[in-house]
């Protein structure tokens, strides 16, 4: 458990989380928002006694797992109590009468929540993760949250810094923060005074396009309410920053891959030497698991869980449109990238050459999918984007790390991101501690393997 030093923009946040009934936190992906706002929660209820019951409504996966695993971090922060509203309506029902400091609940139950409560609204202070889940003025959740605004104390928004593409998208975030002062009290009268017809036909405008100088005024207007964090404001931080996201896996698939894990574990018998190269092959197919498929024994693609795949997603829309490179280890894995990541509508590309190398620098591709091994010494990518996504690792450190190097290099002018996609109790855990480890990376690897067969012995017996 670490002692939490906050960097001076992690401070001037949180203080003005403090001090402000209302705020926006624009800031990057993996710069601290949760532990940010958790720290900030945890002094308004303890020291100023400014709040009594916090909601925070986050996406699924981030709702399962990442803030408590994030206060679990922390010293100051380890006596925070959680109740988890999801699952089934019994179960959220039973999660509300439960005590505690911070109910955290996905964002596909803000109607539900708001039905259930009515005018007894109980929670003070509400914290909107991701809040472009809640951009679209015609939405249930977005209207559903309205009608409880008056009731809320205290809200706090969190997102990435948003570019001059999701500006049609900040009124309603905006609205929920300051009921229309600033940005207009219709979508209507800001769409009017921002923004100009773009794509459209003889009836229909199919998309608008921000008036010149709109972004600055815009930008200008939502200043006091919102903290938009760029590199200049954060040149304290390392030049290099790691971000664990943990994944949970819901009850089928974990039951699916406790089940897979232990028969290809059991493969390995007492009279078997466990050497670098078997342990590879085993080690492989345990983080093909991880991911969601594996190749059966004729080579064919079996899907496990879609777990990894749902919190890529939703990393994804939470770097609001910012480019990012996305390592996947196996062919079915880019095959499956590719399918779910059409839902994004962004330009997605996988890296074959100097074509895809050359659009990515330009600015005209939003995600590109690497495999590490293909990467290469000496590719420049560092002009295309400064966020990395591990969906699937590799538990080879030169690998790794050369591959987040095609980004973090002369030229980058931002600091580089790297995230990891987790899954919570997984061989992903023994690689990602082996990789940050200073001692031999392939010894805790096979040592960490060891571990897992005499578990599974122990547990088949």
């Amino acid at each position: 458990m670490k002692v939490f030093t906050p960097h001076n923009y992690q401070q001037y946040c949180i203080d003005r989380i403090i001090s402000d009934p209302a705020l926006g936190l624009f800031l990057d992906m993996g710069l601290g928002k949760t532990a940010i706002t958790l720290t900030a929660i945890k002094r308004l209820k303890y020291e100023y006694w400014c709040v009594g019951k916090v909601l925070i409504i986050a996406p699924k996966k981030v709702a399962e797992s990442t803030w408590h695993k994030e206060a679990a971090k922390w010293e100051h922060l380890k006596d925070l109590r959680f109740s988890f509203v999801l699952g089934s309506a019994d179960q959220r029902r039973h999660a509300l009468e439960a005590t505690a400091d911070i109910y955290v609940t996905n964002r596909e139950n803000t109607q539900w929540l708001v039905d259930y409560y009515g005018h007894d609204w109980p929670f003070d202070m509400v914290v909107l993760d991701e809040s472009s889940s809640f951009k679209n003025h015609q939405a249930k959740r977005f209207k559903a949250l309205k009608l409880e605004r008056s009731r809320i104390k205290r809200i706090v928004e969190l997102t990435g810094t948003p570019n001059p593409r999701s500006l049609m998208d900040l009124w309603a975030q905006v609205y929920l923060l300051d009921g229309g002062k600033r940005l207009g009290r219709t979508i209507t009268a800001y769409r009017d005074a921002y923004f100009v017809p773009d794509k459209r036909s003889r009836t229909t405008i199919f998309s608008y396009a921000p008036k010149p100088g709109a972004s600055e005024e815009i930008y200008n207007r939502i200043s006091d309410i919102c903290i938009s964090m760029k590199s200049e404001d954060y040149l304290d931080l390392p030049e290099l920053i790691y971000d664990d996201i943990p994944v949970v896996l819901d009850a089928a698939a974990q039951k699916a891959y406790k089940r897979l894990e232990r028969d290809t574990l059991l493969q390995v018998d007492d009279e078997t030497v466990i050497t670098a190269g078997t342990a590879a092959v085993l080690r492989g197919k345990l983080l093909q698991l991880c991911n969601g498929a594996v190749y059966d024994e004729e080579g064919n693609v079996i899907t496990i869980h879609d777990c990894k795949i749902e919190a890529l997603l939703e990393t994804v829309e939470q770097l609001g449109g910012q480019h990012a490179m996305i390592c996947y280890n196996f062919k079915h894995d880019r095959a499956r990238l590719v399918e779910a990541l059409k839902a994004t509508q962004l330009r997605v590309s996988v890296y074959e050459g100097k074509e895809q190398e050359e659009a990515w620098n330009a600015g005209e591709i939003d995600l590109l999918l690497v495999q590490p091994a293909s990467c290469g010494y000496g590719l420049n990518l560092q002009d295309g984007g400064h966020h990395v996504i591990w969906f699937g690792l590799t538990d080879s450190l030169e690998l790794y790390q050369q591959t987040n190097k095609r980004l973090h290099r002369q030229g980058q002018p931002y600091p580089v991101i790297v995230h990891h996609l987790l899954v919570q109790g997984g061989t992903d855990e023994d690689v990602i501690y082996s990789l940050g480890g200073k001692a031999d990376a392939q010894d805790n690897l096979l040592e960490a393997l060891k571990v897992r067969i005499r578990k599974a012995k122990e547990e088949a017996a």
